[in-house]
């Protein structure tokens, strides 16, 4: 019987395997499983977000991913985004299935790709804030719901719980070749996405970023 991977082994495979920085998140209320570990009341992402230890504390040394899992086994894994670790564009769960489809049959390379109930962000390789500034401010239009995950944040990875219920998963798993990981670069993501958004039927209306 094949044994269903913990968070302690996500995390590890993350940080050694992988280099990505990671870290524990907050996690949930031991009295209530619906509310944030946090001192915030009305936290917006019960339980996925980092707290003690901060987000710059996230690392590849497995004898601290152990330690933090050893202490809170049922922790959110998450991981640093920027630097030399992976970034993300992150888009509604909806608009992202739809617009993987039309970009796989494109024949436009994706990376991996992480996926909520809510949504779904696709892996990119590290990338700074002026390049993303230029990026962004050489596009016409960019969807609103885009969001993006680089220098000083963070990404919930699977087999965490989201904050919104359900499970994280990996929608389309890393895969590693001769060169480690392969991760599209930002701009032709963004690109890809916005040509998928106002190529839609009813002007970007199908993909409702």
């Amino acid at each position: 019987m094949t044994r269903t991977p913990t968070l302690l082994d996500a995390a590890l495979t993350c940080a050694t395997a992988w280099q990505w920085p990671v870290l524990p998140g907050v996690g949930r209320s031991g009295a209530d499983s619906a509310r944030c570990a946090c001192p915030d009341p009305d936290c917006v992402v019960p339980g996925a977000h980092p707290f003690d230890p901060g987000l710059l504390a996230a690392s590849t040394d497995a004898r601290m991913v152990a330690w933090w899992w050893a202490r809170r086994p049922s922790a959110p894994v998450l991981l640093a985004t920027g630097g030399s670790a992976p970034c993300a564009v992150s888009l509604p769960a909806v608009a992202a299935a739809r617009a993987v489809v039309r970009l796989d049959a494109q024949g436009m390379r994706l990376g991996p790709i992480v996926a909520s109930p809510t949504r779904w962000s696709l892996l990119v390789a590290p990338y700074s804030l002026e390049r993303l500034g230029e990026l962004l401010y050489s596009k016409d239009h960019v969807p609103s719901s885009l969001r993006f995950h680089g220098e000083g944040g963070y990404l919930l990875l699977p087999p965490s719980a989201a904050s919104g219920g359900g499970q994280v998963h990996w929608e389309r798993e890393p895969v590693a070749g001769s060169d480690g990981l392969w991760l599209p670069e930002v701009e032709d993501v963004v690109h890809a996405l916005v040509e998928a958004s106002s190529g839609a039927p009813g002007g970007g209306s199908r993909l409702a970023y």
